[in-house]
């Protein structure tokens, strides 16, 4: 059985859905609301459950209300939260999220005991790592909190797969303990510093974040699909290593809600991963699943089972 390791955030998502997209100094009167449990660390936990592997979580959760929620979510999707701790210096993360009737959305992350997840957490959780074959991470915790996981996942020769968003710079350091990062086009931006306006422009983002000594990028496309840079298998030429990008399309859906798409991919990347399944393979099932996350409004209810996202890859 695939076994994955997300070490990542925990927070409840105040959802407003509106007719368009907030304007600075504009007040706008919203559609419906909803509270429902996400952050990206859960978010892809719990997608990574219901695609079938055997999860772990580890992050940080205040005392208040929430807590219940966001720790019955998991576990009725079977994540084990063992590794989940209960801070009481600190509140539960939450995210404010807008959702407009095309789909799109913006969320402001309210940390809150996500950001007091440290390093020494992850060194007294080492028995997760150990029996995970994949580690997933994500933006939502301390940059060095995210280094030492990736470090001591290294050290034991398992996958590491960075989602780096919320996105900022990074460390020269992260990137040789990286085997895949996975931004969307506006993370691509911030971390090269080149403005992405069509495929072209992804490419050379992508070759960027591999002149920098990533192993694998898969540059997330929304529509388009996702676009995956790796060394070519051509042997080097006199100006330096070149590199293979493909594109792999969309798979064709109705979209609702754009919110955890990313982390349905994510997280279906690092199943099939640990399933033995070939890069090529893994990317197509994670557009799968990414796509269908879109289909229904809400971050963890979005995220779809095993069986819906084999049945799209059959229909396509």
């Amino acid at each position: 059985m695939a076994s994955v390791l997300v070490v990542g955030s925990l927070n409840m998502d105040l959802v407003a859905q509106v007719k368009e997209p907030l304007v600075m100094g504009r007040t706008v009167t919203a559609e419906g609301f909803a509270m429902v449990p996400g952050g990206k660390g859960a978010n892809q936990a719990v997608a990574a459950a219901r695609l079938g592997a055997r999860v772990s979580l580890v992050g940080r959760v205040g005392t208040d209300a929430f807590v219940r929620t966001l720790l019955q979510s998991v576990g009725e999707a079977g994540v084990k939260s063992e590794g989940i701790l209960q801070d009481d210096a600190a509140s539960t993360g939450l995210a404010l999220i807008t959702v407009t009737l095309t789909a799109e959305n913006t969320i402001v992350v309210i940390p809150g005991a996500n950001r007091r997840l440290s390093p020494a957490d992850i060194d007294n959780l080492l028995p997760l790592m150990s029996a995970a074959q994949v580690l997933l991470l994500q933006m939502e915790i301390p940059m060095e909190t995210v280094i030492q996981a990736a470090r001591q996942a290294k050290g034991m020769g398992k996958r590491v797969i960075l989602d780096p968003s919320p996105a900022r710079p990074l460390p020269d350091s992260l990137s040789g303990l990286v085997d895949i990062i996975t931004p969307n086009e506006t993370e691509a931006e911030v971390l090269t510093g080149h403005p992405i306006g069509g495929l072209q422009d992804a490419k050379l983002a992508a070759s960027e974040l591999l002149s920098r000594g990533f192993a694998r990028v898969i540059m997330k496309l929304g529509a388009q699909g996702s676009l995956l840079g790796q060394p070519s298998a051509a042997e080097e030429c006199a100006t330096g290593p070149g590199w293979d990008l493909k594109l792999f399309p969309a798979f064709p859906v109705k979209a609702v809600d754009t919110t955890a798409a990313g982390d349905a991919f994510n997280a279906a990347l690092a199943v099939a991963l640990a399933e033995g399944r070939s890069l090529p393979e893994a990317v197509a099932f994670a557009n799968a699943a990414g796509a269908l996350a879109t289909t229904i409004p809400g971050a963890q209810p979005s995220l779809p089972h095993r069986q819906e996202v084999e049945a799209l890859l059959v229909k396509s």
